[in-house]
């Protein structure tokens, strides 16, 4: 009996996780993998034969590059930051936020021609000004960087927001908007050669999945 080419899927932890795990339920996926996953790290599908790990947001396109995973799910913002070696083959269209400069909103009209920006993105924010041909000293951040602007750290932030309320609860407003980010479908270069007829597959189903909802 022909058995199809078995596929690991590696998915964010946190909230795009449920969300994924929605979309792919249109690959044939059991009802029982999700709970499975709040438990463990790895869970084979037999019914699908797909095999899902569960990993650091950040860590998705790295597992995907090496050929851990065929194929993922991350936020264009991830992306962009990384750089990854893989393909980006699929908008799944949920997880939607965007990326943007923003600062106190009493200072919004304020121009600095040397500010320091803080951010968790500094290759974004380092490219974003760069073609702006403005001179700027990044500052990376691993926490909250919204604090930044408001014990004199630095001037604007560079953060990817979704609804912008933990903005404004800090007295910090949008000044301008990078790009708009939503979850993205990658898979591993080689993969979409070896496995190229089942990873086509899941990406019709996924798409089909996307467009109904």
């Amino acid at each position: 009996m022909y058995k199809m080419d078995s596929i690991t899927v590696a998915l964010p932890k946190g909230r795009m996780a449920d969300k994924s795990f929605e979309v792919f339920a249109s690959c044939g996926i059991s009802d029982n993998i999700q709970n499975e996953m709040s438990r463990k790290l790895f869970v084979c599908d037999s019914e699908s034969n797909l095999k899902f790990i569960l990993v650091k947001p950040t860590d998705v396109p790295t597992y995907v590059e090496h050929g851990a995973a065929d194929i993922g799910v991350c936020g264009k913002d991830v992306l962009l930051e990384l750089k990854r070696d893989c393909y980006e083959v699929l908008d799944l269209g949920f997880g939607k936020c965007k990326m943007v400069v923003a600062g106190p909103t009493n200072k919004k009209n304020t121009f600095l021609s040397n500010k320091r920006v803080a951010t968790k993105f500094p290759s974004i924010a380092e490219e974003f000004y760069k073609k702006k041909g403005e001179n700027v000293e990044i500052i990376k951040l691993n926490g909250s960087v919204e604090l930044a602007p408001l014990v004199g750290l630095s001037e604007v932030i560079v953060d990817i927001v979704e609804t912008g309320t933990t903005l404004r609860e800090n007295g910090l407003t949008v000044y301008e908007e990078i790009f708009p980010s939503s979850a993205r479908l990658i898979v591993n270069k080689a993969s979409m050669k070896t496995k190229s007829d089942r990873i086509k597959e899941i990406i019709y189903k996924l798409k089909q999945a996307t467009e109904r909802s």
